[in-house]
């Protein structure tokens, strides 16, 4: 009995999880995925995704603060960070924007933004009985002194924590 009360809570646990991978990492790139369902619709994802201020973690940020995130979504547009005393970043461009469907981005986050590697990273939103499976694929490529397969971990770890701060806002967590 204890057995099986220990498996459904873990069942339950893990039914809200994100699934998560390192899908390659070599020295000249790699991709990581990242998959979760959030309980609401499409429009409302996608309504929160657009925000990152809302939703991305300020620890992952070069101002430390996540309230000088934006997103342009639309193509051309920008997804920036406003830095003290007039400085900015530009994290990422808007290549593809299909409001409640589909956000393509293209740039380097973090340590790649002062390497000569650049990613692209899509983010896919599947619509099913009221809940939205959201799908984040983030492929890197180019060059990085040491290779790029030693980042994939440590920017998968990033990008997972994205992704669950996305569910949590949207959910109301």
């Amino acid at each position: 009995m204890k057995t099986m009360i220990a498996a459904s809570v873990l069942a339950l646990l893990m039914a809200g999880a994100a699934r998560a991978e390192v899908t390659d990492a070599q020295p000249s790139g790699f991709q990581v995925r990242h998959q979760v369902v959030i309980a609401a619709p499409a429009t409302t994802v996608w309504s929160v995704l657009v925000q990152p201020s809302k939703w991305w973690a300020s620890a992952h940020t070069w101002s430390g603060s996540a309230a000088n995130l934006s997103l342009g979504a639309a193509s051309g547009g920008c997804f920036c960070e406003r830095l003290p005393n007039g400085g900015s970043v530009l994290h990422m461009t808007t290549v593809h924007a299909a409001p409640g469907q589909k956000l393509v981005l293209n740039g380097g986050l973090g340590p790649l933004q002062s390497s000569g590697a650049s990613g692209a990273m899509t983010i896919v939103l599947a619509e099913k009985d009221g809940a939205t499976t959201v799908t984040l694929t983030y492929d890197v490529g180019g060059y990085f002194k040491g290779g790029l397969d030693k980042l994939a971990a440590p920017v998968d770890g990033v990008l997972g924590q994205q992704v669950q701060g996305l569910k949590a806002v949207v959910e109301g967590r």
